[in-house]
């Protein structure tokens, strides 16, 4: 069973940055494949970002390209996500995920396991 906390969320202003964490636990973090997902009030729960358990394979949402990037940590069982030039339509509560497919997944029927959330508010 792996657990997952998130990190790093809170109030930023438009064009602002965050870095969120993702810290897991109970399992082998390196063998899984980690993704960012985002759910903003009122709607369904969107692919964000995702990285192969290992390597530079990485895959992004069309709206946050050029814009965020998703890294991981594999001695820290950490993975993060780095958001510059925030807008305020990227406001959601931002989730990490688990999967142990070894391929890129973009749906959340994918994942295995998931993190309680962590609210981003960006202001304009």
């Amino acid at each position: 069973q792996v657990q997952l906390v998130e990190s790093g969320g809170g109030l930023v202003q438009t064009g602002g940055s965050l870095r969120l964490s993702c810290a897991a636990s109970g399992g082998t973090f390196s063998s899984y494949g980690m993704g960012w997902f985002r759910q903003a009030p009122g709607k369904e729960r969107d692919f964000v970002a995702a990285i192969r358990w290992s390597g530079p394979s990485t895959a992004y949402a069309d709206s946050v390209k050029g814009r965020f990037t998703i890294s991981r940590d594999n001695v820290k069982n950490t993975v993060y996500l780095q958001m510059n030039s925030l807008k305020p339509e990227d406001t959601a509560v931002y989730y990490c995920a688990a999967t142990s497919s070894g391929i890129l997944r973009t749906r959340t029927p994918w994942y295995d396991y998931w993190g309680q959330g962590t609210q981003v508010t960006v202001s304009s």
